[in-house]
């Protein structure tokens, strides 16, 4: 495999783990983001107002989708 391809399926890994982290923190969703605003303007990674927006709302959809698996999943037990 050549160096690159390593290089890439790590950072591919390293995103695809925080996001997981992310879906699965213990700490409400609203919390998160605003930690993560937070934190990539402490940065000084400056996303425009509509990105921030996005990001939030992808999110958000996502951990609706967590909660009504969950919720599903108690249900049948």
């Amino acid at each position: 495999m050549k160096p690159l391809h390593i290089i890439l399926s790590v950072i591919g890994g390293a995103i695809a783990g925080a996001a997981v982290g992310i879906l699965l923190a213990p700490d409400k969703g609203e919390k998160t983001r605003d930690e993560l605003a937070a934190f990539l303007k402490e940065k000084g990674i400056k996303l425009k107002e509509s990105t921030i927006d996005k990001l939030a709302k992808h999110i958000a959809a996502e951990e609706a989708i967590v909660d009504i698996l969950e919720n599903k999943e108690g249900s049948e037990a």
